[in-house]
């Protein structure tokens, strides 16, 4: 008897969404905060930098999708185009940044909609119930993200509106706020923006579960990414301009502070609601992304065996995504908001290194995108990750070479 796989019902809105909830909820809410310390009012050069190197990586991941139209995205493309070991670092990159992804997704959440003292045992809620969502098939998983894009742009929409009416805090354009982290304190941002493109990762990583793979995977992540490009440019001059760099640095949800300086008292639960939606969405799709990745590298031998099973009525990697909820629990229970942003952004940097490498790889009918985008990709993945906080490097180098040594170690068991 044939063992059950995943199976193709995804269409190209259902991709859409699920990358455009990934990304407006990966940061819009969360991220100012920790870019403006580094930066400033120069976050919005970050930001200009941090979409460059994610175009390079986008185009890269639509060009291998469309290739290598399975489960896994770029663990599995870096196996096919340039070898075991790269796709494995690619693939750990992937499954530990973003698991720390969960948990900061978790933690904006709770920021949002828990009673104060209560965030992380909401933040746990949040967890286990998107983990039983996504349990029950990937269309309840592409459901739930429409429904949630809607009400989280829809919030952020009023919210932009009431900070814009607020009025300019004086001074938050001169050229002292745009510089006052300086060119390393303007990368280091972009490095932490980085983190809020990602979710573009989240269609690739689907597919074997997307129809007609080839031509909707690579549409899907250039859509997504350009909705997603516009909505960030939008709320941080929102932000920026209401409470200037300095109040955006202290605030632990800076768009609900812009909003109150409005005096729309209405608006604030208003707020929230998106917030907590916004976040909701991207926990929901990420979830679904580890899981899919987990999934692909035990299959293939680099994770325990036990992860590649597929639930038999839901065609689910249903192993994979329990073991993915279980331990964005406890990091939820360990971990801050912006020490989980810095340790993402490296995982994941890594992860698309190595996308732009594979895809400079491919010739011939292959090839989609200029050259130079993927190295424009790579050199950038190399400058933002050594620029992120120290802490953030010192993080993804140790648990980088926790696993290569796990690797390395499995393989010498097989030989023995």
């Amino acid at each position: 008897m044939a063992s059950p796989s995943l199976q193709r019902r995804l269409s190209l809105g259902d991709a859409v969404f699920i990358g455009l909830g990934s990304m407006v909820g990966a940061g819009v809410f969360a991220v100012w905060a920790p870019a403006a310390d580094a930066a400033g009012t120069g976050l919005l050069i970050g930001l200009a930098i941090a979409a460059v190197v994610a175009f390079g990586n986008a185009t890269s991941s639509a060009q291998l999708a469309a290739a290598h139209p399975t489960s896994g995205g770029t663990y599995a493309y870096g196996r096919a185009e340039l070898g075991p070991w790269w796709g494995f670092l690619a693939g750990w990159g992937f499954v530990v940044g973003k698991t720390a992804s969960c948990a900061a997704m978790a933690l904006t959440f709770a920021a949002y909609a828990a009673p104060s003292g209560w965030e992380r045992p909401f933040a746990v809620v949040a967890v286990v119930a998107l983990t039983a969502v996504n349990w029950f098939g990937v269309t309840r998983t592409a459901g739930a993200a429409r429904a949630i894009v809607v009400v989280s742009l829809g919030a952020l929409a009023a919210a932009v509106t009431a900070a814009f009416s607020a009025g300019a805090t004086p001074g938050w354009l001169t050229a002292e706020a745009v510089w006052i982290g300086g060119g390393y304190g303007i990368l280091q941002s972009a490095g932490l923006l980085f983190f809020a493109f990602a979710g573009y990762a989240r269609i690739a990583t689907m597919g074997e579960e997307v129809r007609d793979p080839r031509r909707v995977i690579p549409r899907a992540i250039v859509i997504a990414f350009a909705m997603a490009l516009a909505v960030y440019a939008v709320v941080a001059v929102a932000v920026l301009s209401a409470l200037g760099p300095a109040g955006v640095a202290s605030s632990t949800e800076p768009v609900a502070a812009a909003v109150a300086r409005s005096g729309w008292a209405w608006i604030d639960p208003v707020v929230r609601i998106g917030a907590a939606a916004a976040s909701l969405g991207a926990l929901l799709a990420l979830i679904a992304g580890v899981s899919r990745t987990a999934f692909a590298m035990a299959r293939e031998g680099d994770l325990p065996g036990f992860l590649a099973a597929v639930h038999p009525r839901w065609h689910v990697p249903h192993r994979a995504e329990l073991v993915a909820g279980a331990v964005v629990v406890l990091l939820v229970a360990l971990i801050d908001l912006r020490g989980a942003i810095g340790f993402s952004s490296f995982g994941v940097l890594l992860y698309y290194l190595v996308a732009n490498v594979a895809a400079w790889r491919q010739r011939g009918d292959a090839r989609r995108y200029p050259v130079f985008l993927q190295v424009v990709g790579a050199v950038g993945c190399l400058v933002l990750a050594v620029t992120l906080p120290w802490q953030s490097v010192v993080a993804g180098v140790a648990v980088v070479a926790v696993g290569a040594a796990y690797r390395a170690i499995r393989l010498r068991a097989r030989r023995a």
